[in-house]
C-alpha cells in the first residue's frame, strides 16, 4: 500500500451510504447491488497497478464475484490488500453537537475474526466539528478512541487506519482548520504512544488543511499543500509508516490536484490517498446499474487510479475534466 505510485480504495460506506448513493442513480438498495456494484471496482482491469489495498465493509468482505471467486481472492490476484472498516459510526456527545464513535467493546474479537477471513488492515474514523466546538470531550474521545483502537487491531495482526477528520463543515479559514488540527493531531499522537502503539506498523488518515466548505474564500492546491505539509511536519512522528490522505467531500480533480502539489517536495513519509467519493463519483454515475457501462465505468475507475497514483509521484498534469469530475463531493454532516 506504500510503494510508490500506490494508494488505497476506499470502498467501505455503510449499507445505508452506499443504498443511498444507488439510489441517487436509480438503483434499489438491496444486497445484490451493493454487491453487483462492488464486484464492478474490485475486478477492474489493472486496478492494482496504483491501488495497494481496499477498504472494505463488513458486508463486503465476506461477499463474492458472480463467479464464485470470494471478493478476498479476488483483490488478492490483483495484488491489493483488504481491508475493514472496524468502528461502528458515529453517536451524539451528551448536551452538545459534537459525536463520539463507538465500536471497541468486541473489537479484539472482531478484529481476529477479521483476519482469518482475510483482512490485512483495518480503518476507524473518528470526526471533530469546527462550527460544533470542538470541545476537549470531543477531542479527547477521538483522539483516545483512535489509540485503544490501533493498540487492539495491531495485537490481531492488522495494520490500523487512524482517521481524525476535520469536517468541512463550516465557514472557518484555512487558519483556523491549522489551529484545531495542530490539537487533533497532538493529542491523537501522544495516546498512540502512550498505548504503545507501533508507528512503523500503522497509516496516518487525516484530511487535508483547508477552508471550511461554507468559506467565501478559497485557496489554491499550493496553499493547502503547504499548509498540510506543515501540520504533517510539525505533528507526524517521521516513522509513521504512510499518510493516506482521505478527499473529505472536495472534487474529484482538486483532491488529486492537491495531492499532486504535496508531493512536489520530499517528505519521510509516503504521501497518498485513500479516497472514496473521489474515485467512484463518476464511476458511479457512469454505471448507474445498466452492466452494458460496467467496461466504461471501470475505466473511469482505472483512470482516476492511475491520476492520483501519478500525483502520488508529483507527475500528475491535469488534462480534459468532465462535469462530473469538478463538481464537489461535499455533504454537509456527511456519516457513513
Amino acid at each position: 500500500m506504500t510503494q510508490p505510485g500506490k494508494g488505497i480504495l476506499a470502498m467501505d460506506e455503510s449499507n445505508a451510504t452506499c443504498g443511498s448513493r444507488l439510489e441517487g442513480v436509480g438503483v434499489e438498495n438491496i444486497e445484490e447491488n451493493r454487491r453487483r456494484y462492488r464486484e464492478l471496482l474490485i475486478t477492474t482491469p489493472n486496478l492494482g497497478e496504483h491501488i495497494g489495498g481496499a477498504i472494505l465493509f463488513e458486508e463486503t468482505l465476506y461477499q463474492s464475484c458472480a463467479d464464485g471467486t470470494s471478493f478476498v481472492d479476488a483483490l488478492n490476484a490483483q495484488g491489493i490488500y483488504p481491508g475493514i472498516k472496524v468502528d461502528k459510526g458515529l453517536r451524539p456527545l451528551a448536551n452538545t453537537n459534537e459525536s463520539w464513535c463507538q465500536g471497541l467493546d468486541d473489537l479484539a474479537d472482531r478484529a481476529a475474526a477479521y483476519y482469518e477471513q482475510g483482512a490485512r488492515f483495518c480503518k476507524w474514523r473518528s470526526v471533530v466539528s469546527i462550527p460544533d466546538g470542538p470541545t476537549r470531550t470531543a477531542v479527547t474521545d477521538c483522539a483516545y478512541g483512535l489509540a485503544r483502537y490501533a493498540a487492539i487491531v495491531q495485537n490481531a495482526g492488522l495494520v490500523p487506519i487512524v482517521e481524525p477528520e476535520i469536517l468541512l463543515d463550516g465557514e472557518h479559514g484555512i487558519d483556523e482548520t491549522f489551529e484545531v488540527a495542530s490539537w487533533v493531531w497532538a493529542e491523537t499522537f501522544k495516546y498512540l504512544a502512550d498505548n504503545n502503539v507501533s508507528f512503523e506498523r500503522m497509516l496516518l488518515k487525516p484530511s487535508m488543511v483547508g477552508p471550511g466548505a461554507d468559506c467565501p474564500t478559497r485557496n489554491t492546491a499550493e496553499e493547502v499543500a503547504d499548509y498540510t505539509l506543515r501540520m504533517l511536519n510539525s505533528r507526524v512522528p517521521p516513522a509513521t509508516a504512510g499518510i493516506m490522505f482521505l478527499s473529505g467531500g472536495l472534487s474529484e480533480l482538486d483532491s488529486t490536484l492537491y495531492l499532486n502539489a504535496m508531493n512536489q517536495s520530499p517528505n519521510p513519509w509516503h504521501v497518498s490517498f485513500s479516497y472514496a467519493r473521489a474515485l467512484q463519483n463518476t464511476v458511479l454515475k457512469t454505471w448507474a446499474g445498466d452492466d452494458a457501462k460496467k467496461d466504461e465505468a471501470q475505466a473511469i475507475l482505472a483512470r482516476r487510479a492511475k491520476e492520483n497514483g501519478q500525483a502520488q509521484l508529483g507527475k500528475f498534469v491535469a488534462g480534459d475534466v468532465s462535469d462530473s469530475e469538478s463538481e464537489s463531493t461535499y455533504q454537509k454532516n456527511y456519516v457513513y
